[in-house]
Order: structure tokens, then sequence, then C-alpha cells
């Protein structure tokens, strides 16, 4: 039973963990939203930390602490607390100074127990050390957190100082019953000299302390208060750029550090990001920073704070607890290795000397293949995420279902762009006076390619082969048409964001079109950027498009089959969700909601509730509209998030236990799956 608690604000003392509020941290603004989504700025509890099992008895009392006892049946005073309380992270926005208590419930009356937490470190220490319980075995020192009969409470008593105020609160697993939590609550207030409030740390807690009647704290209210939140942990070496607007983004350099106001739908490689509005842990701008490995977090009021620093040379760190950032010395600046021609030549031809490669692909295949037909072989013919949406199929997960679609292979997009010339057309680009070195002209440049691409004609014989296949296998009804390139959804690059999606085609006419929008937006300037730092050439990436039955879902979302704050929790699965169709729950504009289940305690910890007003439905005459819904109402009900994660798991295997990055959806009581590519995070 011992566990981490996800957030680590709130360090939960127990056996298990320590809590977490911090965890989103930046849901705050999230809220106004706070970050990243979720985040997570955990604090781990000093069991943990721990890689090797702990020694038991006298000999784990690794704080010699004479002067102070080993407990105090009240605390009277600041003092009191002060003397028994253990710090993490002190001096940064994440401190947090807590005690940990028991509660003998067996005693006559009820005895509490404030215990000298740096010297003892867990619950079952003191227990045993103390005598209190000796020699009791695990088995049934794990009952006092699943049973209401238990002998013992074991909680944690903390200074919150975002929301200046001491909680008091239980693992997330813990199975509280309402008798228990008033128990519990009347024990603390009548032996604690301050007010004190119930933290929930799961949706149990949530429900038992409404039944209870006891006034609480939720874990998502103190996210939404806090100052920073890690995103992606790392260090970088930059500029300073601090980006007002949207409209900026695209002048961002690779040496550049982005302060960003806003959080975008895309972003070009730069060096590290920081932002002053929190998204969601699977927004398109985390997961790029993830997979290009650099450092990002949220940071309240950032441009504001990091105004004096615009323009200067910066040595950037992203830790849990908090963030760095000093000025380097003209020294310094003179030895960075000479990044300019570097990035030029990035830039201008699409590749980088000795970067990551593209999947190879066969151009033998002309056929239209059906999902039913496709498996991860087919990669080479139809890109990976058109394979694994067949895979997931073949695998047929109880529960679940794959939308049907076909795949239009590169063979047709290589056809079609040596029909019109586009090899010789990029030449023309990249020899434009200012292309390698201006990310403004060759935004330009890249936008007058794409709308030359639309406009180029397919053969008349390809053209009418798509909508046969439209109309024999998908009824001739509402379609999604979607990219699946050659150079995403990779082990090493997720290109997450990075093309065109059309939603809803409704005609043949609209089909072409979309297919040829598709194939355009493998010049985006965010998927030329992009691809740019990850080492793709431009000439080694091709496009294939999957045409998939469109779904009017009931709530989509996304989730991640580990937790994307700390790589040990392989038991734990983030799900970020909203009502209607799922297109903008990566975009990170407004905050979804988010979730973390583990399979481990069990519990289900609210990191942020969608602050959506409206959703995405199908539109009857094609593409997608805009409905009010209420907001602040939860998407996600415990037993969906349970089932969800049973999922994610089941898909997980059949990626030969690589972790996932999963797209799904809702239709009435049915979870549709929509994509599956390896999460991809890398760390510097």
């Amino acid at each position: 039973m011992k566990t981490r608690g996800i957030a680590r604000r709130v360090c939960i003392p127990c056996y298990q963990r320590c809590s977490a509020v911090a965890l989103a941290v930046a849901f705050g603004a999230m809220l106004a939203s706070a970050p990243a989504a979720a985040q997570l700025a955990r604090k781990p509890s000093y069991y943990q930390q721990q890689n090797q099992p702990q020694p038991e008895g006298p000999a784990a009392q690794r704080v010699p602490r004479p002067s102070v006892p080993s407990s105090l049946p009240a605390l009277r005073s600041q003092g009191d607390f002060d003397q028994l309380a253990r710090t993490y992270d002190a001096g940064t926005p994440m401190q947090l100074a807590h005690v940990l208590f028991v509660i003998d419930r067996q005693a006559r009356p009820p005895r509490t127990y404030f215990i000298d937490t740096p010297r003892y470190q867990l619950h079952v220490r003191f227990l045993r050390d103390t005598r209190l319980a000796p020699g009791t075995a695990k088995r049934e020192i794990d009952r006092n957190y699943l049973v209401p009969d238990r002998r013992f409470l074991f909680g944690t008593l903390s200074w919150q100082q975002n929301i200046g105020s001491f909680t008091y609160e239980f693992w997330e697993g813990d199975r509280l019953t309402p008798a228990l939590l008033r128990q519990a609550d009347a024990q603390v207030k009548a032996s604690f000299f301050a007010p004190v409030k119930f933290k929930t740390n799961s949706t149990l807690h949530d429900r038992v302390a409404q039944e209870a009647g006891i006034a609480s704290v939720s874990q998502e209210a103190l996210i939404r208060e806090q100052p920073y939140l890690p995103m992606n942990l790392g260090t970088a070496t930059g500029r300073v750029r601090i980006v007002e607007d949207e409209s900026a983004i695209n002048a961002l350099l690779p040496d550049d550090i982005a302060v960003l106001r806003q959080v975008p739908i895309g972003l070009p490689p730069v060096a590290g990001v920081l932002t002053e509005r929190p998204s969601t842990a699977l927004s398109h701008v985390n997961l790029l920073a993830k997979g290009w490995g650099i450092p990002n977090a949220y940071v309240r009021d950032a441009a504001a704070v990091l105004k004096e620093h615009a323009g200067q040379w910066v040595a950037l760190k992203v830790a849990a607890s908090g963030y760095q950032l000093r000025r380097l010395t003209p020294e310094e600046i003179a030895a960075l290795p000479p990044r300019a021609a570097r990035a030029a030549h990035v830039a201008a031809t699409g590749s980088v000397p000795g970067g990551a490669r593209a999947i190879r692909p066969d151009l033998r295949e002309d056929r239209l293949l059906p999902l039913a037909a496709l498996r991860a072989r087919h990669s080479a013919q139809c890109g990976v995420k058109a394979a694994n949406l067949g895979a997931m199929q073949a695998a047929r997960i109880p529960g679940t279902s794959v939308p049907d679609g076909f795949c239009i292979p590169f063979a047709h997009y290589d056809r079609f762009m040596r029909a019109n010339g586009l090899a010789s057309r990029i030449a023309r680009m990249q020899q434009e006076p200012g292309f390698a070195s201006d990310p403004k002209l060759r935004q330009k440049a890249l936008a007058q390619l794409r709308d030359e691409i639309v406009q180029w004609p397919v053969d008349a014989a390809t053209a009418a082969s798509w909508r046969a296949a439209w109309q024999s296998r998908l009824g001739g009804g509402g379609v999604f048409v979607r990219s699946s390139s050659n150079s995403e959804d990779l082990p090493g690059f997720s290109g997450a964001g990075l093309y065109t999606t059309v939603p809803n085609v409704k005609t043949g006419d609209a089909l072409e079109a979309a297919v040829k929008k598709v194939w355009a937006s493998v010049f985006n300037p965010e998927a030329w950027e992009a691809r740019s730092a990850a080492g793709f050439g431009a000439e080694s990436v091709l496009m294939g498009v999957f045409v998939q039955t469109a779904i009017d879902a009931t709530n989509a979302g996304v989730m991640i089959t580990r937790d994307p704050f700390d790589a040990g929790h392989a038991y734990v699965t983030y799900i970020s969700a909203k009502r209607g169709i799922g297109i903008r729950v990566v975009e990170g504009q407004r905050v979804a909601e988010q979730v973390m289940y583990s399979s481990w305690s069990k519990a289900i910890q609210v990191l942020s509730r969608s602050a959506e007003d409206t959703a995405l439905q199908l539109d009857k005459d094609g593409g997608v509209k805009e409905v009010p819904v209420q907001a602040g109402r939860n998407v996600l009900t415990d037993e969906l998030v349970v089932r969800l994660a049973g999922v994610g798991a089941a898909v997980k295997r059949t990626f030969n236990a690589v972790d996932q990055d999963i797209e799904w959806a809702t239709v009435g009581d049915r979870i549709v799956l929509l994509q599956a590519r390896p999460y991809v995070e890398r760390r510097r």
C-alpha cells in the first residue's frame, strides 16, 4: 500500500504518500487555468524517496532530536507545529510544512498523536517504535486505510501557503466513511490552535465530506492558486523572448526561451517555454516540449516577472520545486557554440545532419486499404496513425470500437506531387532570399505553397476511386479526413498537432478538396519547423490520409497510460476530457477536465474541471458547430474514468507495453478509439 500521491503539495503522510496538490498547479489560472494542465509539481513523500527497503525499529530514526518529544497530544501554538513539522522545498513556490498525525480510535477517549515528523517520517514507524502497535503486520496496518472498523486514522496536517490556511488530509486511497471523517474532524479541530480545513484528495473524499456535512477544500481549488507548475523538467540556455500575442509565435528562433502570454495551438522549435496561462498536460505546446526535451513550466505573471530579462541570454532550469533563471556572463555568452549557421541550414533545408528519420515509404501499394485490413506493418504504406487504428480494431478490446474508414496510401500523394512538380517548387522556395533566416518570410512562402497545392488538379481516375470507396465502404456519410504521414506517431517524435484534420466532410467534391488540404499541411509552418528540429528532411516526408466515419461524440479527450508528471508512476492514467467532439482538447485554449486514476490506490484525483462553456457537434450541412454547455459541470464520472483506464491499459498491451497517448470519445455508453501514438518525452 505504499504509494505516492499525485501532486504533492500536501504531503500525505502515510505509509504511502504525500499527496497532491501541487499537481496541477497551474491550473491555477486555469480557470484562469492552471498549467499544464495539470501538472503536478509533486512533492514525493519520504517513503517514495527511498530506493531501498527502510529499516524498522530504532534504526529507522534517522534524525536524532533528543529535545523534541516523539509526539504531542495537541498543537496549541505555532511553535508546537514548527517543532514537529517537516518542510519540503523550503523557500520555493512549492514549500510545504506538514505534521503527520495518528488518531487512536480504540483509546478511551480516542487519542490524537501529532508526530515528530522529521524523526519518524512514516506513520507505521511511529506506531512500531513507540510501541503503540508493536509487531503489527503489514496487513493489519493496511486495514487502517481500507475498512470502517479500523483502529487508527493516519493523516497529515499542512500549512497551505497559497491559500493562507492549514488543512488536514488523508491518503487519496483511504476508504474514508462519513463517520470516520466526522470523528477525525472533531479530533483535529479540538487539538489544534488554528482554524483548519479538510482537504479532499479523491472523488470519494469529496462525496464523503458532502455526506458528513464537513466543509472542505479540494485539490482542484488548491491547484488554481499555485503560482508555478512544472510541465517538463530540464535545463536550457537561450535568449528570453516575451511573446505578447500569437502573431509573433512564428518569429521565434531555436535559441529563444519563449515567454508566452497566451497558450498557442502550435509552436516552432525553441530552447525553452514559460507560459503565464495554464493549459493541459496534453496540449500541443506541452507535447512538443516533451518531444523536443525542452524545459516547460507555468509561471504566474511570467511576462511581468521576466520583463527585466527580455532579450538577454540566460540559463533556465525547470525543477519540480521551482524554476531558476540566471543571466549568462559575457564569458559564457562568448563560449556558446555557433548556432546561427546550423539554424539557417535547418530552416532552409528542413533537415538536421544526423537527425531523425521518417518511415521509409512503400510506394508500390496503390490500393485504398480498408480499416479492417490495416495492421502495424502497413505503416510503410499508410503511416503509423492509420496502421495503429487497424491494430486497435483487430485487438477487439472489450467495450470499445474504432470508427470504420479507409487509407489513401503514400503512393497517391507521391504521384500527385510528382505530376505537379513539387520537388522543383520546394527547391525554388528554399532558394528565395531570406527563406532560411527570416521566419516570417518562411511562413509566407509556405502559405503560398499550400495555396498552390490545393489548386493543383487530381487525376480524375484517382479522385473517382476515393468517391467510390467513400460511398461503398462508408455509405457516403460524413467523414473526418485525417493526416497519417510517415513523420508522426513515431517512438521518438509524436508530431502531435502539426497536420490538418478536416471534420465532417459530406460531399464528393468536399472529399477531394479535404484530401488536398491534408496533403498541403505537410507545409504547415509548425510542421516544417518541428520536423526541421527533429531532423526530418523535407524531401523524406510523405502524407497518407485516413478517411474515417464521423461520430457525434458525447464526450471526447485524450489519455496517457502513465503519469505525465512522474515517469515512475506506471500505475497512473492521466485523462483529459471535454464535452462534444474532441478537436479542441489538445489546443490548450481552455482548460479541459483533468483527472488522474491510480490502479494502485484505486483513487481518482481531480486536477481541474472543464472550463468550456461551448462544445463542438457535427453540423448537418458539414463541418462542426459550437453549442452552449454548462460550464463547470463534470464531464467524467468515476465509472467512466475507471473504464477508460482499463481501455488505456489494453491499448498499451496491444503496442508491446509502450506507453500510449490515446485519443478517445464516447457515444452514449460506448468508448470509441480514435488514435494511439507512443507517448514521447525527452529531457534536456
